[in-house]
């Protein structure tokens, strides 16, 4: 197959392969961000679908003819495409929100920094915990079996035609849903270490007036959220171990709901 010189029918199967893999990449927590330019990410999308062309197998004989076909077609890909990108990102931003939750109870909620992924002002120890698991993600190759389930995803869903499943609705539903509990068992040491801790400041403003409570409990929460911080990473790694371990199983269970098995 020339790169220059498509045969139609390569040129069909190209196409089809670079709107799912754009749609996945759009949401994947690096090459998502706004740090890479677009040419990059289009580079990058353009690289991966050739790589992916000759090993898919389509049934050219459903490829659509007229226009408003076509439209549907495009519109069925981005959606697979979104369903495989989202079920990634509702990981990444469970822990995020678990750091949130860290650094607003130590007080680093007035220390933030942009985040080059989104442009936008986060906090501190949500960067961390991001970036910690991340870090794992891709060392256990959790970007591999992202690949992996694309290929699987040719085979198993037809050409521009999905499955809007119950099932799939209740699969996207409960994936939001732990988020926020995933989140909630992530930063659990800390949160509740600092819930303590004012508590006991509480009382001792009670008991002790002249104590300045602000002065003093401020580097004391700091340094209490600091050392649950790293008890909170090491939870994050096996949150991400766990997490990756069944994600392949997760997308060829989200690809089989887009399909007709």
């Amino acid at each position: 197959m020339e790169i220059l010189n498509f045969p139609y029918d390569q040129l069909k199967i190209f196409l089809l392969v670079l709107i799912r893999i754009s749609c996945v990449l759009f949401l994947f927590p690096i090459f998502g961000s706004k740090v890479f330019p677009n040419l990059v990410k289009a580079g990058l999308a353009l690289v991966m679908a050739l790589a992916l062309t000759p090993v898919v197998k389509i049934d050219l004989t459903l490829f659509p003819e007229n226009t408003v076909t076509v439209v549907i077609f495009i519109a069925s890909e981005i959606f697979i495409g979104l369903v495989l990108g989202l079920s990634i990102r509702l990981f990444f931003a469970s822990v995020q929100f678990a750091g949130q939750l860290i650094g607003f109870q130590t007080g680093f909620m007035m220390a933030n920094v942009i985040d080059p992924q989104s442009g936008t002002q986060v906090s501190l120890i949500e960067q961390f915990a991001y970036w910690i698991a991340l870090i794992i993600f891709l060392i256990l190759d959790g970007h591999h079996m992202l690949i992996t389930a694309m290929v699987q995803s040719f085979d198993v869903i037809n050409v521009g035609i999905i499955s809007l499943k119950k099932e799939l609705l209740s699969q996207m539903l409960l994936l939001s849903s732990n988020m926020f509990i995933l989140a909630i068992k992530i930063g659990s040491p800390a949160i509740a270490a600092l819930l303590f801790t004012s508590a006991g400041f509480g009382l001792c403003a009670r008991f002790v007036p002249q104590m300045n409570i602000l002065i003093v409990s401020f580097p004391f929460k700091i340094a209490v959220g600091l050392i649950f911080l790293g008890i909170t990473f090491q939870i994050i790694s096996i949150v991400t171990q766990i997490y990756c371990s069944n994600f392949l199983f997760l997308l060829f269970t989200l690809v089989k709901m887009l399909g007709n098995v």
